[in-house]
């Protein structure tokens, strides 16, 4: 199942699961429209309960929604003009987690991008933390603002998502509470990063995680640490690798982490980029760049960089 958002008209963002190659359904619309057919009378306060429109209250709702949601795409291909069911040229994409409680990130990940930016290998995995204002949606520009930073960055990722709350789990397990996966480009800000010895500051500028297109859910893609990751600017290549390179891998990284914190359902953690970023080189991106980002059976997403000045 790829599990996205999606924008029709004046609406916000709302949950919705690619049918095919080119519709999206809407679970909680096409749910409601069932019950309707099938003679329930609260069909609407069902459906919602059920089938919650925001991502993570949905993956809240566990096994119920889950359930719900393959209901609702069967009737929805039984049922071909049904309520909840849109072509996917004519709706909006927008990153598939809206409001995540914590996006994690992990640094120096890759050991070829450890070794270009001239650091030692990590005994245990850097991670920082970013905000849920950095989420841009898979196809949409960001907003560069050239007077406060002259060194944006690319940096290609594999992101997942967190299923259900945990704590503690051991790593034998860790899959269990993974939701998918799904692409990210964590745009960074690298002489904002440099200014402290923090990082936070050139990590959280508004709209600088395109993420997406899909959450593919975790029994899409047999193994998370074989897929191969490409990321190209304005059609030249830039980073090629295979997940495989991972220092710390899926599983590691859900164990580890859920014994520093309690994780929750929609918490995003991104695993780290490879070699071959901007700041190796000294090229940073600048105003019309297109950034894409490709891994292995999760799609692609692509970013306009667009030039803004402060007011």
């Amino acid at each position: 199942m790829k599990l996205l958002t999606y924008k029709h008209g004046e609406q916000p963002f709302r949950l919705g699961i690619l049918v095919g190659n080119d519709h999206i359904c809407d679970p909680q619309q096409a749910y409601m429209s069932m019950l309707f057919a099938g003679g329930q009378l609260r069909a609407s306060e069902l459906s919602q309960a059920m089938l919650p429109s925001d991502p993570t209250e949905f993956l809240e709702t566990g096994d119920f929604a889950w359930d719900a949601a393959k209901q609702a795409i069967k009737y929805a291909e039984d049922c071909p003009g049904s309520s909840g069911v849109y072509s996917l040229s004519a709706v909006e994409l927008g990153p598939p987690i809206l409001r995540p409680k914590k996006i994690i990130a992990v640094g120096l990940n890759y050991r070829n991008h450890i070794l270009e930016m001239g650091r030692d290998l990590p005994t245990h995995p850097v991670i920082f933390a970013k905000f849920s204002n950095t989420l841009l949606g898979p196809y949409s520009a960001f907003p560069w603002c050239s007077d406060l930073t002259k060194k944006l960055d690319y940096e290609g990722e594999l992101a997942f998502v967190i299923s259900r709350r945990a704590k503690r789990v051991p790593r034998e397990r860790a899959f269990e509470y993974v939701a998918g996966y799904t692409i990210a480009n964590d745009l960074s800000a690298r002489d904002l990063q440099k200014r402290t010895i923090q990082w936070l500051q050139g990590k959280s500028l508004d709209g600088s995680l395109p993420l997406g297109p899909y959450l593919v859910t975790r029994d899409e893609v047999a193994d998370p640490h074989n897929l191969s990751l490409r990321v190209t600017v304005n059609g030249e290549e830039r980073q090629r690798a295979t997940t495989s390179e991972l220092v710390f891998g899926v599983d590691y990284l859900v164990s580890f982490l859920s014994h520093i914190m309690t994780l929750d359902p929609g918490d995003i953690v991104l695993t780290g980029t490879p070699g071959g970023v901007g700041e190796a080189r000294n090229v940073f991106l600048q105003d019309g760049d297109v950034v894409r980002v490709e891994i292995e059976k999760l799609g692609w997403i692509e970013t306009r960089i667009e030039e803004v000045r402060e007011s």
